[in-house]
């Protein structure tokens, strides 16, 4: 049986209540299963599943778009309370019943693992604290969408007023952080009621669903069977051990080059908006969202002429919200839309390097999703179902597969000198970026491991004082102690996502040795990372790595090989920049 009479289009299907949608999971609940069934009654509970998460997702978006628009969150809360708990307890039931028959579809092993890890973590009472959670989400959202600062007569938003962050002169560099760090604290004790909002009911959906500790629970929740807490704590040794050394080496010639005595944030800002050491303006790739747009569709189809197919259909179906402005989330995300088997993102262009390493970075998420869309059901297809070690794998390695396309000559942004700055940028903030996540990840296993300790937000602004100084110890932080110790509470991961961040470190260990492979192949390496995006969710999470032509690890070794070739590479650039 074929579901032919629910809406072909997802805005008529988002207009739907439950007791619409019930008809339908009810006749799949009390569907017999068989060998000769099972086709039909997953590719009807895909098409389902997929109408209703991409509704949801759709609203979800409305929220992060539009943070002022109180009808959008509205219809957000609404569809969050009335649909989601429902949904989730009809998925619930399709798991038990299939789990139940013992029948295994072809392709299926890996989604069924993670449905029976589910399946075990799963308690009916959990639904509408999840529900709160969403709500709770999305006013820290608004919060953030409403963070704007007021600069020489004009209102800037958080992204515009980072890339403030890169301008040669330091004195407009420390003004900005200064400011930035004002703005974060005028909404600190609203972030820090949801904080432990936040933490209460995540607590509790763990006591309820039988575990102790809330780390143990969300372990299962992020279906990781691959790792444990301990092999995320050697990681961070790892990264102590080789990394900080390196990054330590990296601001000691920032530090001579830029003639300061000290090191201080606005000299070294790991997030994409360093200072040019040379005192040179920042990089200036494109001048409108058109020109990126046109240029980084270029750069796709070079890399392999698909992902400019891909992005190419992105412009034309209206799949990008680019554009910085008021009253719009900061950072950047991509979302898929399951039902119309499309993805879509979401940035704040100001026309920087930075907005040309995002726009790679979620187009390898987006086309992650394309080259997946052929497996026929949504448990494999959908990168929500796939392990996120791997996914970020699929978007860090896309921008450095795509670093020999960004000069001019090859349809790119930039002079063969500035495409050398571009990629020193990319590589410095790789080897920031390391020790920034060991900081957020060992921050989230010190807050689950003493909760009622992180209760107190205090003691998480000196814990991340501790760990920040572990890490970064070339930073410079006298005088401006608490500007650092508030900077927690703009990680969105942590207050959002708790405990998703070690993937990104991971995932950069990866991308980097695929970058090493396309050093020497870049033909075959690309068609490996091909290859592995078109598994989708049907193998391990170490199968994915070996496809990718990767090794997955938490060891001192692989992250020595990597440091060494950016490290050399970093040498051999200087001499072009």
């Amino acid at each position: 049986m074929m579901f032919t009479t629910l809406p072909q289009d997802i805005k008529d299907f988002m207009q739907w209540d439950w007791e619409q949608i019930e008809p339908y999971t009810d006749n799949l609940i009390q569907r017999e299963l068989s060998a000769e069934t099972i086709d039909g009654w997953l590719t009807d509970w895909s098409q389902l599943a997929s109408l209703i998460l991409e509704s949801f997702y759709r609203l979800q978006i409305r929220t992060t778009t539009h943070t002022n628009d109180e009808g959008g969150q509205a219809l957000f809360i609404s569809y969050s309370e009335n649909i989601m708990p429902k949904a989730r307890g009809f998925e619930q039931k399709m798991k038990e019943n299939l789990l139940a028959s013992g029948l295994e579809p072809d392709d299926f092993a890996i989604p069924l693992r993670k449905m029976r890890m589910a399946s075990e973590i799963y308690r009916d009472e959990n639904l509408p604290l999840q529900t709160e959670i969403e709500r709770l989400n999305t006013e820290y959202d608004r919060i953030l969408g409403a963070w704007t600062v007021e600069w020489e007569g004009e209102e800037l938003t958080l992204t515009p007023m980072r890339a403030k962050l890169m301008e040669p002169d330091r004195s407009i560099r420390e003004r900005a952080w200064r400011l930035l760090s004002t703005r974060v604290e005028r909404d600190r004790e609203d972030i820090d009621v949801l904080w432990v909002q936040l933490m209460d009911l995540r607590l509790q959906i763990a006591h309820n669903a039988g575990f102790n500790d809330y780390r143990s629970f969300r372990w299962k929740d992020l279906s990781r069977f691959d790792y444990t807490p301990d092999d995320c704590k050697s990681f961070h040794a790892a990264i102590e051990e080789v990394v900080v050394p390196a990054a330590s080496r990296m601001s000691e010639r920032r530090k001579a080059r830029l003639g300061v005595e000290k090191l201080r944030v606005w000299d070294d800002f790991w997030r994409g908006y360093r200072p040019d050491v040379q005192g040179r303006p920042p990089l200036k790739p494109f001048n409108s969202t058109h020109e990126l747009n046109e240029t980084i569709e270029r750069i796709f189809s070079r890399v392999d002429p698909a992902f400019g197919r891909y992005y190419h259909i992105m412009r034309d179906e209206g799949l990008l919200d680019l554009d910085s402005r008021k009253h719009k989330s900061g950072g950047a995300y991509m979302e898929e839309f399951p039902a119309s088997k499309r993805p879509y993102i979401f940035s704040n262009v100001v026309g920087t390097h930075n907005d040309v390493i995002t726009q790679l970075h979620e187009g390898g998420h987006a086309f992650h999703y394309f080259e997946a869309a052929h497996w026929p059901y949504h448990y494999q297809s959908m990168l929500e179902h796939m392990p996120m070690e791997f996914v970020e794998v699929g978007s860090m390695a896309l921008e450095l597969l795509a670093a020999p396309y960004l000069t001019i000559d090859q349809g790119g942004f930039y002079t063969e000198e500035e495409a050398a700055r571009a990629l020193i940028e990319h590589l410095e903030g790789i080897l920031s970026f390391w020790p920034y996540m060991a900081v957020v990840d060992a921050f989230q296993h010190w807050v689950y491991e003493n909760p009622e300790a992180a209760r107190d937000t205090n003691l998480c602004d000196e814990t991340w004082v501790m760990l920040h100084s572990r890490y970064f110890p070339h930073l410079d932080w006298s005088g401006i102690e608490n500007t650092l110790r508030i900077f927690w509470r703009q990680q969105g991961h942590i207050l959002q996502s708790p405990f998703y961040y070690v993937e990104y470190g991971l995932a950069q260990s990866a991308a980097v040795q695929v970058w090493a492979n396309a050093l020497q192949d870049q033909a075959g390496a690309v068609r490996a990372y091909r290859q592995a995006l078109s598994l989708g969710n049907t193998a391990s999470l170490q199968d994915l790595y070996k496809a990718a032509g990767a090794k997955f690890a938490f060891d001192a070794d692989t992250l020595k090989q990597a440091v060494e070739l950016i490290e050399q590479t970093l040498a051999e650039l200087d001499g072009l920049n």
